[in-house]
């Protein structure tokens, strides 16, 4: 740390962040150093750009692209934009973890079919084709859905 400055190395080694990832962030006027050396071309960035990565961040994870970031830094956005486009990923979040817990449910249905299923047993054995068609079983709850599958595969 020179003069309460942190070189640009610091400041991603602190954040976690590659140095390429700074200066993208300079390029697209996110946030730029506080002072770069004419000398050697080396990026100071001072605390309250430490602050501001946080923000950059934090955007970042939650789903928003770095010109949206960019936006909200720069005030483009009102307090009402930023309360939909908050709004926004929030049913976008939403909508993943929905997402995810039916297919955790149907990893559940699949592991209740596979342990109740004696025909499991020596799946080892088995021809391709017979496994192919337990695992349609064990793996696809509605059969009606399987059956009209490998009737249109089976006409192809």
């Amino acid at each position: 740390m020179k003069d309460g400055l942190m070189l640009i190395g610091e400041l991603a080694a602190f954040f976690g962040v590659s140095r390429k990832a700074l200066r993208l962030y300079e390029k697209k006027g996110i946030i730029k150093p506080a002072k770069t050396d004419d000398r050697n071309g080396y990026r100071y960035y001072a605390p309250e750009q430490v602050r501001q990565l946080n923000a950059l961040l934090e955007l970042k994870a939650l789903g928003f692209s770095l010109d949206e970031i960019k936006g909200i830094v720069d005030g483009e956005a009102s307090k009402g934009l930023l309360l939909r486009a908050l709004e926004r990923k929030r049913q976008a979040w939403q909508a993943a973890a929905d997402a995810a817990r039916h297919k955790e449910e149907c990893l559940e249905d699949i592991m209740k079919n596979l342990e109740a299923s004696g025909e499991a047993e020596g799946m080892e054995r088995m021809t391709q084709e017979e496994r192919a068609w337990l695992l349609a079983k064990l793996v696809c709850v509605e059969e009606v859905r399987v059956q009209r599958s490998l009737g249109e595969a089976l006409w192809l």
